[in-house]
């Protein structure tokens, strides 16, 4: 090469900063409008079982018996007092006003202001369609003794705890979701729990209330994911990882974290749950934190790869 070249020998020539690549986010789209379809479609056949059907009735009352015939549903616990105080707190207009400015906040401070907006809108759509439907859906009187013809399914409580903190995860960044759902999923338990212990609701209503949560929050994230431009790829989620195993390792070995983590708080709690409440109710609050911990796991998993952040604009002056 000649001394006079213009080209530059054992430099790195600097190139544009790299664009925001929504190919991840794009992809994800099909994937959570798919995940909300089935979620509807569980949905509507835990309604179906447990409202219509003699055995789904049955399980409903041997779960969480009534006190007596034509008495409530409240248990006999040391835990009554306790539960009915978490409800009234989170029932407070102030405390579900607070919840929801701190996720448009989160959203606004993050660039994340369209997902904090359609985090708060799935968040009172749930409470909406959970009141409507109980309101719409007839409870047929199946002869089962521990049952009434009052339809409380499914829990506007539960839908809207489950709902605030998948909103959560919507305004938070890709690599924070997972410090945020396992103490969020305990949360949602402790919701779904207090409702069945306080007599609210039966362990149906419950249930229905994780899933309509789910189901409203797929729903959303694809709609955001689905917008060209709007969204992005995680940092270093594609580009960095190669695709096979590598590439889903971070979020498998955080998955494993937080379920040894779970699992040493279950070890912590069942004991004293077990000695507070009866038999059928403490089946009951375990069989709602499975779903609950399942649901608030397969969200992270599906927006592994999309950070609904808005991109920031460079200058490319040259």
């Amino acid at each position: 090469m000649s001394i006079g070249s213009s080209y530059s020998v054992g430099r790195a020539t600097p190139g544009p900063p790299p664009l925001p690549d929504t190919r991840a986010a794009v992809s994800s789209s099909p994937r959570l409008l798919a995940a909300a379809v089935c979620v509807l479609l569980g949905l509507a056949l835990t309604g179906a079982f447990f409202v219509w059907t003699y055995p789904g009735q049955w399980l409903d009352g041997v779960l969480l018996p009534r006190a007596e015939r034509g008495g409530g549903y409240a248990q006999q616990s040391t835990l009554l007092d306790p539960a009915r105080s978490v409800l009234a707190a989170f029932g407070r207009t102030t405390t579900l006003a607070g919840l929801l400015g701190a996720v448009l906040l989160v959203g606004l401070v993050g660039r994340r202001l369209l997902a904090g907006l359609a985090g708060v809108g799935t968040v009172v759509c749930a409470v909406l369609v959970a009141g409507a439907t109980k309101s719409a859906l007839l409870r047929p009187d199946l002869q089962v003794e521990t049952s009434t013809t009052h339809n409380s399914f499914p829990s506007g409580h539960v839908a809207a705890a489950m709902t605030l903190l998948l909103a959560f995860l919507l305004v938070l960044p890709a690599r924070a979701r997972w410090w945020l759902a396992l103490p969020g999923a305990a949360g949602v338990t402790v919701i779904a729990g207090a409702t069945m212990v306080a007599g609210w609701h039966r362990f149906s209503d419950a249930l229905g209330g994780v899933l309509l949560g789910v189901a409203l929050f797929c729903l959303a994230a694809a709609v955001l994911a689905g917008r060209p431009g709007a969204v992005r790829s995680a940092p270093g989620a594609v580009r960095s990882a190669p695709a096979g195993a590598g590439a889903v390792r971070p979020g498998l070995t955080e998955g494993v974290v937080g379920l040894l983590a779970l699992g040493c708080l279950l070890l912590l709690v069942v004991p004293g749950l077990r000695a507070a409440l009866p038999p059928g109710a403490l089946v009951a609050v375990l069989a709602v934190a499975v779903p609950v911990v399942l649901a608030v796991g397969s969200a992270v998993y599906l927006l592994r790869s999309v950070d609904l952040a808005r991109p920031v604009n460079r200058s490319t002056k040259g």
